[in-house]
């Protein structure tokens, strides 16, 4: 195995010891290579006019010198137009000088300009990176600096860059210029008109007040910016200001307006190229075209259908003409101004110390306290001015500040200067905080820290944006206000709207958030923010009804004349960009119906305006564009004046549920005021109207005709049912016409209704009509018959009229009772003309006409009389319903029947009727019950009999099988073994079994029709288990009986009688007394004890435990139950250890100490599940269960000297102890010494495990040394052999243990310890919680804490072995002592033959 290198220690070498070499840069590539990254246009003027912004400049001047042409000569003509057109055509760049007023360069300004990548450490400041100034190197070779009485040269020697300064000769001040000769002296003057819209996009946000641009001695141009005082704008309250991770947020914000004034020579405007190409050939010009055609003009000259040569041409006169008109007057002036506004939001910022040197890391700069961030729009009215004060509509603003003022959501980041980056809105954004890439022209959002920044800043600016936007809407309100109070109106016009749409439209347009380049990024952050920093989503907008929130706003519907007061999103903003995202978004939506209801709640609507309500909600639930709910929630709020025919009725739809069926009642009669009138939904189709109404219904609206007469309500008296016969007669026919396709219910109701009140016309008068006869009864002329038409037959008798005569007049006219009969009698006597025979046959005649109440009256009239013994009338009357019908076996159980001459036919028409009056056809389930009870107290035991046998023989034809047996009160079936007894079918069983706990059997020779009178084979095994409990057996015999019963019961048990009847004392224990206490009586000295089921154990007690445990055999049947509850046939090993920690002392003494060791084991073994019973291990602790010896020595006594040589005998006295009494042999030396006064465990593994975990402790644990050595040895050498011997040897002793028995391996052993050699080794040796005590000499011991093995001259290995086993092992036991001294007294070779081949082959590789 190879050697492995130690890569720490060799650094620590090489910084110690090596060479000392500086790391050099090519300082040429590497600016190049920095430059490769600024690929921006005019990067070098957007450097040098941020570092004049940062020292405070107000005026920077910017002059480019030219090179005169060394083939074109300078024209002779004074005129500065030609003079500067040649320069522009024919000089080429000499230098270009920056100069601005700011704070000169003070000492660390000059060291950090020497220095790359040292940025400017103030957190105000914009630059960062300390590589802008370099960026000089793009278009100069050695730039030159001068500021205050300093200036500095840069020159390269090689790829080395120098520098050389100097002071100012005679005290001169310099402002801080940089001069910069051009590198390539064959280059053109740079684009005027390009350069000039980039300086006055840079004047926008920086401090920067003047920029002039000069070239030779003319002046090209001259910016002014002039800012008017700023205002303070109102954050709402609803508005987060803090950003999404608590970084930064918006403590107030300011609005200014800004003016942006710029004049200028035409030259700017010039293009050189194409005057060039003016004055060329028109060959020429043909020729040159097609390199100066744009993207535009090359797809255009694809384009089918048009002449590419054509196009070229016209491209090219038109820029011709355009050229020309300009370069006439090169020096002529040009002005322009631009308006904008400015919010400039000032941010506080929050960040935490690691996070500030984290970014402080990557910026050289820590983060600002306060930074601020602008949005720069130029809003309508602005827009307006800006175009007004343009001095040249075809060269101001356009061309100067066309790329200023943004389109399309192309507004930039401005990081001092513009960037690259987009805003996603016409709205710039100055965020002067915000760290850039190196370059400066995109924004970082790759480094962690930085990102975490910037994405923070980014979405300040969409948080100022949303308060900007609220800003805005609030200006265009304000506005709408002053117009409506101007014109004194309350509230605002479709009109006033239009004035400001344009204005509205402009800026839908400017905060319209689209897609940012080149990171998309970006804008989703700050459009993110603008919408969430808000409570409320929805952003005020432009309706119809003014500026509201744009949850309020609704697109314009269909035609909904009933409600003209929700706000609308005018046609005109409609297809805006941000308006167009709202409804994508879902905050502007359709008209709602939440939106109707609150127009509807606000005023009443007129009749016209109902019928179109109606009818479009209608539509809209048949088109399942509204559900039937909200429709109904619509009419809850919907109020409607009837102004039609000057009625001036209000309508309440909230109480409107039903609409008129025509068909069903005519629109002539009355209808209550909760249904619609009808002429508002008769042009609305039926299927349409039961979507939303009920179609009114017969009854409710007879319901309110009949409980609004006399008076109440809105029914006239002419409009009466109960006292007007026309009116009844015009609702009656209705009713009639409507009656087959009634329900039920319906039918009854009317009946109910009707049938109380004076409702039915006769030629008596109004009647009730009960009261009223059928045209066809014409018995008595002064009858009250019906005279009402076109009402059917059904309805008639359904209502009570009578087609027969009332059972009252047939009593008074036909059955002529006698004067002197007692008022109180309900029938004639039996001197009448009819018979009770004959008025129940006249009665069954006309069944079908006699009234319910006449029925109700002959079922309370006794008109029947009974049989008496002789089968004569009775002289009492009886109601039928008290009678049974005429038969002998009803007669035996001595019934009251009815008295019938000649034979009763039941299925005659005479005795279909007295049965539909209540006669009996048989006696019930109770009256057999009562009968049999009252007859045996009667002691009757005949008509017991009889009532039992009508019982059993019509069981079932008398439908005596469905009654509920558990319910029968009375006691009445006769039981087993006694006639002075009866009991209830639910206490009487017939298993005879079940007697032996006390239940009753029913009779032997009723046993056969038990399931007849509902009598159980078995009671509750429940009951059963509940007695046992209460009263377990007395004898042996008994419990095999009452076992034996519940065994085969045993299935029906329950978990809790099972568990119940575990834990109850029921097993009967036989227990014999001392002999002395009844020496004569083997008998008396016996007595029963009770046990529970789990403490027995099943079999004739020849088990090995049978002399602790119960054992107890009450046959194979009873055992299955005590199986069942909790017997067992041997005690688990848990209950063995239970038992032998309760009862040690008893156990011990039953079983002697073998078979008690041999319980010991078994426990031992088993250890592993005991353990998980923590009471168990506790009690086994605490308990004096254990086995254990004490040795008693015969020979020496414990403070002689020990002799190594000389074995002594010893007794072995074994006991009972605590595991915390008992020690475990790990040092059989140290035992010898003290075992006459230790109690130990038993020599065995299992054994000494169970102890040790119950807590008995090893004797090398307790044992306490001190050591009293002589002078060390002059001569070491045996200490060191010894030491070196012990390092090879350790290894191999060690490489057969388990790494979980090792407490030191070899390694440990060779790097600390050490071995001594002294004169004499003294050792003192006691035991902890011990009082023992034993000196003895050695030739071998170990000092633990240092560790260093200390020896004689005469050392023996087994000492040695003794001392190093404990430091090595975890656990030593005696063979491992033994394995140690052969290990170090044998030789390989005989190692080697004794077993340890592989481990002597691993030692000799290694």
């Amino acid at each position: 195995m190879g050697s492995t290198i130690d890569f720490d220690a060799l650094r620590a070498q090489t910084l110690g010891a090596g060479n000392d070499e500086a790391v050099t840069v090519n300082t040429r590539a590497l600016i190049d290579k920095v430059l490769a990254r600024y690929s921006g246009e005019w990067t070098t003027l957007r450097e040098l006019l941020q570092n004049a912004a940062d020292a405070s400049s107000k005026h920077v001047k910017i002059r480019f010198e030219t090179l005169p042409s060394s083939r074109v000569p300078v024209p002779q003509i004074a005129d500065d137009s030609t003079r500067l057109r040649h320069v522009l055509l024919h000089h080429t760049m000499k230098s270009m000088t920056v100069e601005n007023d700011g704070d000169i360069f003070g000492p660390k300004d000059w060291a950090r300009l020497k220095k790359i990548a040292e940025g400017n450490p103030d957190e105000t400041k914009i630059g960062a990176f300390g590589v802008g100034f370099y960026s000089v190197f793009s278009d100069c070779e050695e730039p030159f600096v001068s500021s205050g009485k300093d200036a500095l040269a840069f020159y390269w020697r090689g790829d080395a860059l120098y520098t050389k300064s100097r002071r100012l000769p005679n005290d001169q001040i310099s402002k801080t210029t940089f001069v910069l000769p051009n590198r390539n002296p064959d280059a053109p003057v740079p684009s005027l008109l390009s350069l000039c819209r980039f300086l006055a996009s840079s004047l926008t946000f920086v401090g920067l007040e003047r920029i002039e641009l000069w070239l030779d001695d003319w002046k090209l141009m001259t910016l002014n910016k002039k800012n008017a005082p700023d205002l303070d704008v109102r954050i709402p309250k609803e508005v987060n200001r803090k950003t999404k991770e608590g970084l930064m947020h918006v403590d107030n914000l300011t609005k200014e307006a800004a003016q942006l004034d710029a004049e200028w020579v035409k030259a700017v405007e010039w293009t050189p190229r194409a005057s060039q190409a003016s004055s060329d050939t028109a060959a020429s010009s043909a020729k040159s075209a097609p390199s100066t055609q744009s993207l535009r003009s090359f797809f255009t000259r694809l384009a089918p259908g048009t002449s590419s040569t054509a196009m070229t041409e016209k491209l090219v006169r038109e820029e011709r003409e355009k050229q020309d008109r300009i370069s006439e007057d090169l020096m002529g002036l040009a002005k322009a101004t631009l308006f904008v506004h400015v919010n400039r939001a000032t941010i506080k910022t929050s960040v935490s110390h690691s996070f500030s040197a984290e970014l402080e890391r990557a910026t050289k700069k820590p983060p600002p306290r306060n930074t601020t961030v602008s949005l720069l729009s130029a809003s309508y009215d602005e827009n307006v001015a800006t175009s007004a004060s343009s001095s040249s509509p075809t060269s101001g603003s356009s061309k100067i500040f066309d790329s200023f003022v943004p389109t399309n959501g192309k507004g930039r980041i401005f990081i001092g200067f513009t960037t690259n980056q987009t805003t996603g809105l016409n709205v710039h954004i100055s965020t002067p905080s915000v760290i850039p890439t190196v370059e400066r022209e995109s924004i970082d959002l790759n480094n962690r820290f930085v990102r975490t920044w910037n994405v923070e800043l980014l979405r300040i600016g969409g948080i100022i944006a949303r308060i900007a936007w609220s800003n805005e809407m609030s200006d265009i309100q304000d506005k709408l206000s002053r117009k409506v109070e101007q014109d004194g109106r309350r509230a605002i016009t479709k009109d006033d709207v239009d004035g400001v749409l344009p204005e509205a439209l402009y800026l839908h347009t400017a905060y319209n958030w689209s897609e940012t380049t080149p990171a998309a990024e970006v804008g989703s952050l700050m459009e993110e923010a603008f919408w969430t920093c808000n409570q409320k989503v929805a952003i005020a907008t432009v309706s119809t009804r003014g500026v509201m929130p744009a949850s309020k706003v609704r697109l314009e519907p269909e035609d909904l004349s009933f409600v003209n007061g929700i706000p609308f999103m005018p046609k005109g903003l409609a297809n805006a960009g941000l308006v167009q995202k709202l409804i994508t978004y879902g905050i502007i939506t359709e008209t709602t119906v939440a939106d109707i209801k609150s127009e509807l709640e606000s005023k009443a609507i007129s009749g016209a305006q109902l019928r179109q309500f109606l009818g479009w909600l209608l539509h809209k639930i048949r088109m399942n564009e509204v559900d039937v709910a909200t429709a109904h929630s619509l009419l809850d709020v919907t109020v409607a004046n009837d102004d039609e025919g000057g009625q001036g009725k209000i309508i309440v739809l909230a109480e409107t549920k039903a609409f008129l069926n025509p068909s069903r009642i005519s629109a002539d009669l009355p209808i209550p005021p909760y249904v619609i009138p009808f002429k508002f939904t008769k042009d609305i189709p039926k299927a349409y109207l039961e979507l939303l109404f009920e179609d009114l219904q017969i009854v409710p609206w007879l319901r309110w005709i009949v409980e609004n007469v006399g008076g109440r309500g809105a029914l006239t008296a002419e409009q009466d049912i109960t006292i007007n016969p026309a009116f009844a007669s015009s609702v009656l026919p209705v009713l009639s016409k409507q009656w087959e396709g009634l329900s039920t219910t319906s039918k009854a109701t009317i009946i109910d209704l009707l049938s109380s009140r004076t409702t039915m016309p006769t030629k008596m008068g109004m009647r009730k009509p009960a009261d009223a006869y059928f045209p066809s009864v014409k018995l008595f002329d002064d009858l009250p018959t019906v005279t009402v038409h076109a009402v059917k037959d059904k309805i008639l008798t359904a209502l009570g009229v009578r087609k027969t005569i009332e059972i009252g007049v047939v009593f008074d006219r036909l059955l002529d009772p006698s004067k002197t009969q007692s008022s109180k009698s309900q029938i004639p006597n039996s001197s009448a003309k009819w018979s009770h025979v004959d008025l129940i046959k006249y009665l069954a005649s006309v069944r079908q006409d006699i009234p319910k109440s006449d029925i109700e009256r002959l079922r309370s009239t006794k008109i029947c009389p009974a049989e008496t013994e002789s089968l004569s009338a009775s002289k009492e009357r009886y109601l039928v319903s008290e009678l049974y019908r005429p038969d002998q076996a009803i007669r035996m159980l001595k019934l009251p029947t009815l008295h019938w001459p000649g034979v009763f036919q039941p299925e005659s028409s005479e005795g279909r009727f007295l049965t539909s009056l209540g006669l009996m056809p048989y006696p019930s389930y109770q009256d057999l019950i009562s009968i049999m009870s009252k007859s045996f107290i009667a002691n009757d035991l005949v008509l017991r009999d009889h009532a039992l046998r009508y019982f059993i023989d019509h069981h079932q034809t008398k439908g005596y099988a469905s009654f509920d047996h558990s319910t029968v009160p009375l006691p009445y079936l006769p039981i087993q073994g006694s006639d002075k007894r009866v009991a209830m079918p639910k206490d009487v069983f017939v298993n005879e079994r079940a007697a032996i706990f006390g239940f009753d059997i029913l009779r032997r020779d009723l046993q056969v029709h038990a399931l007849k009178f509902g009598v159980k084979q078995d009671p509750p095994v429940a009951t059963c288990a509940h007695r046992l409990m209460a009263k377990p057996p007395q004898s042996q015999r008994e419990a095999r009986e009452k076992f034996g019963y519940m065994a085969g019961r045993a299935s029906e048990l329950s978990s809790n009688d099972e568990q119940a009847l575990q834990d109850a004392k029921i097993v009967p224990i036989t227990v014999k007394a001392k002999a002395s206490d009844h020496p004569n009586d083997e008998k008396a000295r016996e007595r029963i004890n009770y046990i529970q089921p789990s403490a027995c154990y099943l079999g004739s007690g020849d088990s090995l435990y049978a002399d602790i445990f119960d054992y107890v055999d009450f046959g194979k049947e009873a055992n299955i139950f005590l199986l069942r509850v909790g017997s067992k046939h041997e005690p688990s090993i848990g209950e063995l250890a239970r038992r032998l920690v309760n009862e040690p002392s008893n156990l011990f003494s039953v079983l002697g100490d073998a078979r008690y060791l041999e319980l010991l084991r078994k426990i031992g073994d088993q250890w592993s599940p005991l353990k998980k019973d923590k009471s168990l291990v506790r009690d086994m602790r605490s308990s004096k269960c254990l086995l254990a010896y004490k040795e008693i020595a015969s020979k020496k006594s414990p403070n002689e000297e020990m002799d190594d040589e000389e074995e002594e005998s010893s007794v072995k006295s074994w006991d009972l102890a605590r595991a915390q009494d008992i020690v475990i042999i790990d040092d059989v030396n140290i035992y010898r010494v003290f075992k006459g006064s230790l109690l130990v465990t038993p020599t065995e593994e299992t054994l000494e495990t169970l102890y040790f975990t119950l807590g008995s402790a090893e004797i090398g644990s307790l044992l306490e040394e001190r050591h009293a050595l002589g002078n060390p040895e002059l001569d070491q050498s045996p200490a060191l052999q010894l030491q070196q011997h012990l390092h090879e040897r350790m290894r191999l002793y060690l490489h057969d243990f388990k790494s979980d028995s090792i407490k030191h391996d070899h390694n440990w052993i060779r790097k600390n310890m050490t071995v001594q050699g002294v004169r004499s080794i003294s050792v003192t040796y006691s035991l902890k919680g011990h009082n023992l005590r034993h000196k003895a000499s050695k030739r071998a011991v170990l000092l633990h804490e240092k560790p260093v093995l200390c020896i004689t001259n005469k050392f023996d290995m087994l000492e040695v072995s003794q001392a190093l086993a404990p430091i090595v092992l975890k656990r030593v036991k005696p063979g491992d002592i033994v394995m140690l001294e052969t290990m170090l007294e044998s030789t390989l070779n005989k190692l080697s033959r004794r077993g340890y081949v592989l481990g002597i082959d691993r030692y000799v590789q290694n």
